[in-house]
């Protein structure tokens, strides 16, 4: 089956307020390293729309809980399958079941029968679909059918804290962004110019220097070539988190370049909109 990677649409960009740039929804890191065990609560998202099947990325905050991003659950049609393997495939197939009638989505016994994990999702009411930067909102849950017991889930930001972390600390500080999202290299033949790789399909982990922040987003720098960090975001690494001091900070939302190089932006979820609606799914943040 032909993927579609939801955090990358190509004909969805958004004029952005922050200058003249264009952004679209991003999904993948790019650069950066195999994140073998070092996050092991962060999962693949697997699921269908009106438009096809979609992949993004989330972070277990709670045994019944994943934390995404509201573009990858606000028009799920049927379940949503949760895979937490840090190597799901280094070529073709993924192995990933395929719904019997994809117009109503995954079954709950189609996800299961198939070894994975089977939820339901649900966006931000206050989501503004890339519309208004400063109502932004984008963020989403996965309630799971069954808690997990076997995994530890991440801990969400206090409320406020990155507003600690604004210019001039902002660009000295090192954000961690994990997702399944596509790499940016070189292909193996045919022109050598850097393109979205979808295999191998594994998680990865990235260290971004801090770019800009607002009321809603963080922007982190994702330039392979700066020596401050590893990588960045890209396509497939939609709603995956970033971390800071061992919390969850953002969930991964959009990328300025269709080839994610550049700057990305990280809807904030220490935020008093996103952790009121999260309490409603009894997700809290630290103490």
């Amino acid at each position: 089956m032909r993927f579609r990677l939801r955090a990358g649409f190509a004909a969805l960009l958004v004029a952005m307020t922050l200058g003249s740039m264009t952004a679209a929804p991003v999904a993948a890191v790019t650069g950066g390293d195999a994140d073998g065990n070092r996050h092991p609560n962060v999962g693949l998202i697997l699921f269908y729309s009106p438009d096809g099947r979609f992949r993004c990325s989330a972070t277990l905050v709670t045994p019944t809980v994943l934390l995404t991003a509201a573009h990858c659950t606000v028009d799920t049609v049927g379940k949503t399958l949760v895979d937490f393997r840090s190597v799901v495939a280094l070529a073709p197939p993924t192995g990933y079941p395929v719904a019997e009638n994809p117009t109503s989505g995954y079954t709950r016994a189609e996800i299961e029968a198939a070894g994975f994990l089977s939820g339901t999702a649900y966006a931000h009411p206050d989501y503004s679909d890339f519309t208004d930067l400063n109502n932004w909102n984008d963020v989403g849950v996965i309630v799971l059918d069954r808690p997990i017991t076997n995994i530890e889930p991440a801990a969400l930001a206090p409320l406020n804290y990155l507003d600690a972390y604004a210019q001039p600390v902002l660009s000295k500080t090192l954000f961690t962004s994990v997702g399944y999202g596509t790499e940016v290299r070189k292909p193996e033949s045919g022109p050598q110019k850097p393109t979205p790789e979808s295999y191998p399909l594994i998680r990865r982990y990235a260290v971004q220097p801090g770019q800009k922040l607002t009321s809603q987003i963080l922007q982190l720098n994702g330039n392979v070539n700066d020596n401050r960090g590893t990588g960045g975001t890209c396509f497939g690494d939609s709603g995956g988190p970033t971390f800071l001091n061992g919390y969850v900070v953002t969930v991964t939302s959009y990328s300025y370049t269709q080839n994610c190089r550049y700057l990305g932006g990280y809807q904030r979820v220490d935020i008093q909109v996103v952790q009121d609606w999260l309490a409603t799914f009894g997700v809290l943040p630290a103490a």
